[in-house]
């Protein structure tokens, strides 16, 4: 039987697209081959957002060019973020690579699959990839909802190669989350690179709470997550929803990148520092206890020691969850590679990055230890031995001992808490309730 292996680099929704994948390869007769060294098709879904994550890519493209050269023989495809429209000079720079295919393309990749088989996979017709579903490896699962994006900030890459915001029809969400929950899951998390943005390409126009409201009546389906959020897109009706609907957690992960308005100008990020900050107050106000992560780049182009300042001033009085940070890295194609300075040095980005983890770590401290005593709700996503391993409705990632099993929803004292993880003591068990037929 032939078999695959997916290395996948980046973002959630490169997972969601790499678990896709996956299963259209199964239903074509492949087996996942699990260690990379005995696949016949290898393919690396790729990330491009920062250079650390190609540079990756490329080392693993290396190791292959080596085996080859040692005889051994198999297809080698690169997907996702890396690959653009014009594919001539990553063709050009690793002529050993079969196929060089765009997130979400996976019909060629498919076609290479059945090569062997001397038809093409119009032919084969075996099954509808849109209808084609990764059955669940856990209780977790991520459901894109829109790919794409719109925005077009200066310095972000993913427009130009995941392309325009496209919604995905509610009735094909809804079924793709029937068939998971019909699979063990009970947890989904929706995606989109702006996922309050969902629904407003659609010809008959709908929006993320109404997608809320229609999964809390999805039996088995015990939390809804979301992400990734944009300031612009998140209405009242949204938060409305996650306040009201019984499944959806508390969690927001909303990117504001910098404290400085000048850099948001500059950035083209499309809001006001007093706008995200009016989002985060109504938040807070219609779910005070909500968990609120964040982004932020530092070092972007013509970034002031003052606008810097302005975004510790900004993490410190919002005091967010978690705050994700990264230095600015140049990614050929965008507005701010072609057209602005890379001007601040890579010392000053490393010193900038160290003080808003520093920051960081303060403010997860302070909110992870408002937890201590509480009891909270876990849902287990792994055991080694007799410690468990799961995260609250707020994402926090807790660790415990007990004899429960994995997709089980936990009740757990909290007793103790560091900036990364809590531990806390297991109080009860409880299963979802049965509906009557």
């Amino acid at each position: 039987m032939a078999t695959f292996h997916i290395s996948t680099l980046g973002c959630q929704m490169n997972q969601a697209d790499s678990l896709k994948l996956s299963a259209g390869l199964q239903e074509l007769g492949y087996k996942d081959a699990i260690s990379e060294d005995k696949a016949d098709l290898f393919v690396i879904n790729t990330c491009s957002v920062r250079q650390h994550a190609e540079d990756r890519a490329y080392s693993k493209l290396g190791i292959l060019r080596k085996k080859r050269e040692h005889g051994e023989k198999f297809h080698i495809v690169v997907m996702g973020c890396m690959v653009g429209a014009n594919t001539k000079d990553l063709r050009r720079r690793f002529p050993y690579v079969d196929l060089w295919a765009r997130p979400q393309e996976f019909e060629p990749i498919l076609d290479l699959a059945v090569m062997e088989r001397d038809v093409s996979l119009g032919e084969l017709g075996a099954f509808d990839m849109a209808k084609t579903y990764a059955k669940p490896d856990g209780p977790t699962a991520y459901v894109p909802v829109i790919h794409g994006c719109d925005k077009f900030c200066t310095y972000c890459i993913v427009p130009l190669r995941r392309g325009r915001e496209e919604s995905r029809l509610p009735s094909d969400i809804l079924d793709e989350i029937n068939f998971l929950a019909d699979n063990g899951v009970k947890e989904v998390t929706l995606l989109g690179q702006t996922v309050e943005a969902y629904g407003h390409d659609l010809k008959e126009e709908t929006n993320l709470a109404e997608l809320f409201e229609a999964i809390e009546d999805i039996h088995g389906i015990a939390r809804t997550r979301f992400l990734t959020s944009y300031p612009k897109d998140m209405t009242d009706r949204i938060i409305d929803a996650v306040a009201d609907c019984s499944k959806v957690c508390e969690h927001f992960n909303i990117p504001v990148q910098s404290g400085s308005n000048a850099m948001l100008e500059r950035m083209r990020r499309g809001y006001r520092i007093e706008e995200f900050e009016e989002r985060v107050a109504k938040i807070r106000e219609r779910m005070p206890s909500a968990s609120i992560a964040t982004d932020i780049i530092v070092g972007c182009p013509g970034e002031t020691e003052s606008e810097f300042e302005e975004t510790l001033d900004l993490l410190e009085r919002t005091q967010f969850d978690v705050i994700h940070v990264a230095s600015y890295s140049p990614r050929p194609g965008t507005f701010a590679y072609r057209k602005l300075d890379d001007d601040v040095p890579k010392d000053l980005k490393k010193s900038r990055l160290h003080l808003i983890e520093e920051i960081h770590a303060s403010s997860a401290e302070k909110t992870k230890s408002a937890e201590l005593g509480k009891i909270v709700e876990i849902l287990v996503e792994k055991k080694t031995d007799d410690q468990l391993t799961g995260r609250t409705r707020k994402g926090q990632l807790v660790h415990f001992n007990s004899n429960a099993s994995i997709g089980d929803l936990v009740d757990v004292q909290i007793n103790e808490v560091t900036s990364w993880s809590m531990r806390g003591t297991q109080v009860g068990v409880f299963d979802l309730p049965i509906l009557s037929i």
